[in-house]
């Protein structure tokens, strides 16, 4: 049973890690789209989805909550008897990748600036509906 509460935790940290990487690689794409004139980034549910996910992590960095992802990993974590983050590769480095120490205050800085920076980009270049078809 160890085994299946790390393997888990592994995944958990697999789907912050992508949580992580649709806004970071979101707000790229928004802004190389504007450069480059790409009308899909421009897709109200993407934006507002896009959008929704930093305010998410300014508001739990601004008010003090831990992200439920890193809770639920931890508990895991402990359920399996893990002490540390030395398990396999991929949840290893998933791990290491997506936790940098450094103050908190420097990540709800980071996260407060990231949410301004996705919300210029609605100005920039607002989301739009789909043109409805007419029969």
């Amino acid at each position: 049973m160890p085994t299946l509460f790390k393997i888990a935790a592994d995944a958990v940290v697999v789907l912050h890690f992508g949580y992580m990487a649709f806004v970071v690689a979101g707000q790229v794409a928004v802004l190389v789209g504007i450069m480059l004139g790409w009308r899909w980034i421009r897709n109200a549910w993407f934006r507002w989805l896009h959008l929704g996910s930093i305010l998410i992590v300014a508001a739990e960095a601004s008010l003090g909550i831990t992200c439920p992802l890193t809770v639920w990993e931890a508990r895991l974590r402990a359920l399996s008897g893990q002490a540390s983050y030395a398990g396999d590769f991929v949840g290893h480095w998933a791990h290491r990748l997506l936790f940098v120490h450094a103050p908190s205050c420097v990540f709800t800085l980071a996260y407060a600036a990231f949410a301004l920076l996705v919300l210029a980009t609605f100005l920039l270049a607002p989301p739009r509906r789909a043109a409805r078809k007419v029969a």
